[in-house]
């Protein structure tokens, strides 16, 4: 009995030391290298798109900005299921992954298209009303691409500043929390922010005049390669650092949480609140990945 509850606390002790290893501003290289790279291929892909549509595709510049509007209410609810694909199954890390490569996908695909000349229609040097527009396959080819870059930003924009400051949480398993040691964790936590929205601030602003000015002057080709090749590089440094993130497992479904909880309220709802808050139920496991100082508080507001 002994020999096991030594094991045991060795095995703890083990866990802990290998948590302890991982995270922290050691993973910032890869996290902000990552954030940087794709947040220049996402602007640099985004910021021109309604001259290429307009002057290579020769689209109405109406039709032009419906569709660069569909495509961003597409690319604004795609989140939502990549946000649940974390939380259920999948985890950050996974997410992130698959987020890009979706991503990737649709940028290679803008690339063959701006490089191909069956895929868009002959040059025209005329009025652009008398040009002949895109056909309906080489749209198709437009839509699919923008289609994968919209399922990309729904597996990204939910996880990425989530897994950054997963990296600065506490230890599993670690039931009190010292206000010291809770004004630590806040503290590298705000640093990492200031870092991470100063980054993404540089990377935005090459995107809007480095690759802008290349797409004008040199090339469709080289102005949407040059983001692809910015996002490869983004997954290939984010994909290096996977020994040195602390990867959270996947909580389940908020949904299955939210209905237990209603279920339970149901049920329960002729039965008096007890005055001693400390004989209501608490799930101190779960508490700790959802509030900041590791348990959730109760309240008299609702009562």
């Amino acid at each position: 009995m002994a020999t096991t509850t030594t094991a045991g606390r060795n095995n703890g002790e083990g866990e802990q030391k290998r948590w302890r290893e991982k995270g922290g501003f050691k993973t910032m290289p890869f996290i902000l290298g990552n954030d940087i790279c794709d947040r220049f291929a996402t602007a640099g892909f985004g910021a021109n798109m309604i001259t290429y549509l307009t002057q290579q595709l020769h689209l109405p510049l109406v039709e032009a900005s419906n569709l660069l509007t569909n495509f961003g209410g597409t690319s604004s609810l795609t989140p939502i299921l990549g946000a649940l694909a974390a939380d259920s199954f999948a985890g950050r890390f996974g997410t992130i992954v698959a987020g890009s490569v979706f991503y990737q996908l649709g940028m290679l695909g803008l690339v063959v298209s701006a490089l191909l000349p069956s895929l868009r229609p002959a040059p025209c040097p005329g009025a652009p009303a008398a040009c002949q527009r895109a056909s309906g396959w080489q749209l198709a080819a437009l839509y699919l691409s923008l289609l994968c870059t919209s399922v990309g930003s729904g597996g990204l924009r939910p996880c990425v500043v989530a897994f950054g400051t997963d990296q600065f949480d506490r230890e599993p398993g670690e039931q009190q929390v010292t206000a010291e040691a809770a004004g630590e964790v806040a503290e590298r936590k705000r640093r990492y922010f200031n870092l991470y929205f100063f980054t993404m601030g540089v990377a935005a602003l090459l995107a809007l005049t480095v690759v802008v000015y290349i797409q004008d002057n040199v090339g469709w080709g080289w102005g949407f390669g040059i983001p692809a090749v910015a996002m490869f590089v983004s997954i290939v440094v984010f994909v290096v650092g996977y020994p040195l993130y602390v990867r959270l497992k996947p909580g389940g479904s908020p949904f299955t949480r939210l209905a237990q909880v209603a279920a339970a309220a149901f049920k329960k709802r002729h039965v008096a609140v007890p005055e001693d808050a400390g004989m209501l139920y608490q799930d101190k496991e779960l508490d700790a990945f959802i509030s900041t100082n590791g348990r959730l508080l109760h309240t008299d507001q609702l009562t």
